[in-house]
């Protein structure tokens, strides 16, 4: 049996970005994300800029599995591609104390 590949940094990226665009689009969603992570609305753009934030957030989708399905369904990949996008990015996520 083949090993799932895993995506490009790149590709990953896309994907983490596609996952904070979610997030964005329902105050809901957004708040909870924003209210666990200690960030204010107006943080958002600045911290995306950091390299850890969207590797951060794919984290945060990934920790909550009704959150990953409903992702991975709207945007037509399987909940494993958003974990194998994690992997591919490494590192341990975001501090947003620096």
């Amino acid at each position: 049996m083949k090993q799932p590949q895993h995506p490009t940094a790149d590709a990953a990226l896309d994907l983490a970005a596609a996952a904070l665009g979610f997030l964005a689009s329902d105050p809901e969603r957004l708040g909870r994300f924003l209210a666990l992570s200690g960030l204010d609305p107006s943080d958002v753009r600045a911290a995306a800029a950091d390299p850890g934030f969207l590797p951060a957030v794919l984290d945060y989708v990934l920790a909550d599995e009704t959150l990953l399905v409903a992702f991975a369904e709207s945007h037509g990949v399987p909940p494993e591609r958003v974990s194998r996008a994690r992997a591919a990015l490494g590192g341990v996520g975001y501090d947003r104390s620096t």
